[in-house]
């Protein structure tokens, strides 16, 4: 009985979970928060990054120069329908966005935000330690594996579900630290 499949689920839960941080603004320009902006260039979305370069010229300011300038208008567009809250800036030529300085309440509202997201990828490594003791049950009442192999099967898992707890912990307190840093 193999528990591998099982702990690559906690990984990609993990995994998930610090990729939605990258798109949580701490304050500071970072261009990962753009990630999921879909452009229609020529009436395909794309990329936001595949339709124009995108830079950080300074710690609060993305600037996004598009290959066309014919794009502008849907860049802005795009941007202005996402939920990331900054209203573009446009010179005809470039896009830039200036992040405000974060208030203290809006920095706690994002701590909130950041432990809940945690506890919602800790629920699905619990969930997916659920499944895997569920299988290692079935298994030992099939008689596929002793009741030796049981034990060591499980406690494997719950040493995969602390290891990946822990891991999960320690990204919602990095970004906590990340958020409340002015």
């Amino acid at each position: 009985m193999e528990i591998k499949q099982f702990e690559e689920k906690m990984e990609k839960s993990l995994e998930s979970l610090k990729a939605e941080y990258t798109t949580i603004r701490a304050g500071r320009a970072n261009p990962h928060l753009l990630d999921k902006i879909k452009v229609d260039y020529y009436g395909t979305p794309s990329a936001l990054q595949q339709v124009a370069n995108v830079s950080v010229p300074e710690a609060r300011m993305i600037q996004i120069q598009p290959w066309e300038s014919s794009l502008i208008k849907e860049i802005e567009k795009a941007i202005l329908a996402s939920d990331i809250g900054i209203t573009p800036n446009n010179d005809g030529k470039v896009i830039r966005l200036i992040f405000p300085e974060l208030t203290e309440d809006r920095r706690k509202e994002l701590v909130k935000d950041v432990k809940k997201k945690g506890e919602n990828a800790k629920v699905a490594v619990r969930n997916i330690r659920r499944d895997a003791n569920d299988a290692i049950k079935k298994a030992a009442k099939a008689t596929e594996i002793s009741e030796d192999e049981q034990k060591q099967l499980e406690d494997k898992v719950q040493k995969s579900t602390d290891k990946y707890i822990a891991e999960i912990d320690k990204a919602v307190e990095e970004k906590s630290k990340e958020i409340l840093t002015v």
